[in-house]
């Protein structure tokens, strides 16, 4: 009787071996994973600190995305060097779909900035979530009514309009590069630690000007302690359709458009195809859920939800539009051939 049983668990577990090797192995959900992807929990490595924008928009997905693959994905938050201590750790991983790199653009100025030798084209995107309009804002006692007024300002006395920043590479020194290019004018770049204190500066009166996200000063704005002078953007934001769009009042600004700060998940490139796309689909059926659609909604997020070659294109448009305007205002020294970029 002992041998009958030996040989039962035997066959039973050649079977369960043989399943596993060439089957689809069913998840939590109704989508079937294919292969042995994933076997085990994924690593989630966000490149900002806990509950800033990128981490708040990551956190939720990646909880909806379990659900479809089965597994857990443990996120970890690696701040520093602008993103580049979390892409430079997901670098060095192996290419195997296990470690995660999510983030936002910061990645795609990297050599322009000689931050880090890497882009995300060492990187294969996974999904893109959404990007984000950011606008010209003002706090509400200051002499500025238009963006115009602040150009013709500084244009007047180079040097003297007070700018908040983040430093270089930061939202505000980008977009600051953008009206340079287009303008001619210059300004005082004033640096801060974050985005919430560039925004502090303004609403006291410290600095004259910053670049703020949407999201980050709605409600700022429908407080009346905060104008939006002007939206970067090629659609007027439903919530603030009163506030111009920047081609308004200077059209060469269209060469730029779109343009956002945006996020997405990514992989080391070497990627298997067949990992990228198990992972595109988990994040694609996460991403349509009624409750994250919700979640962009509220932070102002242009879903965008790209896999495959329209992420890539979406990367590759972005890059070049921010980095010629770097150029072009002198922010940068590096030329476009030097980057490897085509205009």
């Amino acid at each position: 009787m002992k041998k009958l049983t030996t040989i039962f668990m035997s066959l039973t577990l050649l079977l369960g071996m043989m399943t596993g090797c060439g089957g689809d192995t069913t998840t939590g959900s109704d989508n079937a994973v294919s292969g042995d992807y994933p076997a085990k929990n994924i690593s989630g490595i966000i490149q900002w600190g806990a509950g800033g924008g990128t981490d708040s928009l990551m956190r939720p997905l990646a909880s909806l995305a379990e659900a479809e693959l089965g597994v857990s994905i443990v996120m970890e938050n690696k701040t520093g060097g602008t993103g580049s201590i979390a892409t430079q750790y997901v670098y060095d991983q192996a290419a195997d779909g296990y470690t995660l790199l999510m983030g936002a653009e910061n990645p795609q100025l990297y050599t322009a900035l000689d931050i880090i030798d890497l882009t995300y084209a060492d990187f294969e995107p996974v999904f893109l979530i959404g990007d984000e309009t950011v606008g010209v804002v003002v706090g509400k006692d200051s002499p500025y009514s238009s963006l115009t007024e602040i150009i013709d300002a500084a244009l007047a006395a180079p040097g003297t309009i007070t700018l908040s920043t983040t430093g270089t590479g930061g939202l505000p020194w980008e977009v600051t590069s953008f009206l340079t290019a287009v303008t001619g004018a210059t300004f005082n770049q004033i640096p801060y630690d974050s985005d919430a204190t560039a925004k502090a500066a303004v609403l006291s009166g410290e600095c004259d000007f910053t670049i703020c996200k949407v999201q980050s000063g709605i409600e700022d704005y429908k407080a009346g302690d905060l104008q939006f002078l002007s939206m970067l953007s090629t659609e007027p934001v439903e919530q603030m359709a009163e506030v111009p769009l920047i081609t308004a009042e200077y059209p060469d600004f269209e060469q730029y458009l779109p343009w956002g700060p945006f996020y997405g998940v990514f992989v080391k490139a070497g990627t298997d195809q067949a990992v990228i796309d198990t992972l595109g689909a988990a994040f694609t059926t996460a991403f349509a859920d009624a409750s994250y659609q919700e979640l962009l909604d509220g932070f102002n997020i242009n879903a965008l939800g790209y896999t495959g070659e329209e992420a890539k294109n979406y990367l590759a448009t972005w890059q070049t539009n921010t980095i010629t305007a770097l150029v072009n205002s002198g922010a940068i020294t590096k030329s476009m051939d030097e980057l490897g970029i085509t205009e």
